[in-house]
């Protein structure tokens, strides 16, 4: 098949990858425009689907805020992917001056982490409290994220 795609023009190649993206809409593995979000989610809930002692997720309805995925016991899991050692930033929570106290908008958060090409490389998950120990102020977006530093990886559950 690589050598196919080899074969195809560069209009052919951006007209094929329209193609996927409309197959992957349509067979529900992407809902948005954020492409590697959705791949990321996608990959998690399949993978915890099919893993014997995990939770089985379904997606959340759209525009359920702060959550993607909830377990049959009623866990709620936001999941994030991110191909850097940063994540996309959490929205719900105080800003650091706040004086009040956070409620907990999820029980678990899972982490994707891509390599090169979308190749899925591990999937760790943080608990609320491990949440709020790592969790860091993105000034530019005015909320949350997270830094896959070493005591991160070391913390989190090993998912895959």
């Amino acid at each position: 098949m690589v050598s196919e795609i080899n074969e195809n023009s560069t209009i052919e190649l951006i007209e094929l990858y329209s193609k996927i993206l409309i197959q992957l809409k349509e067979r529900g593995v992407i809902r948005t425009k954020n492409f590697i979000g959705d791949i990321g989610e996608y990959l998690v809930i399949e993978h915890y689907n099919k893993t014997p002692g995990l939770p089985k997720l379904v997606l959340a309805p759209p525009g359920t805020k702060s959550i993607d995925a909830i377990s049959r016991d009623g866990k709620r899991y936001a999941i994030k992917s991110t191909s850097s050692n940063l994540t996309s930033v959490f929205y719900g929570l105080h800003d650091p001056n706040s004086k009040e106290t956070n409620t907990q908008i999820f029980d678990f958060v899972v982490i994707a982490l891509f390599g090169d090409n979308f190749n899925l490389n591990k999937i760790i998950e943080l608990n609320w409290d491990q949440f709020i120990q790592f969790k860091k102020w993105h000034s530019t977006m005015s909320a949350w994220n997270i830094s896959i530093t070493k005591q991160v990886l070391e913390v989190a559950k090993k998912i895959l």
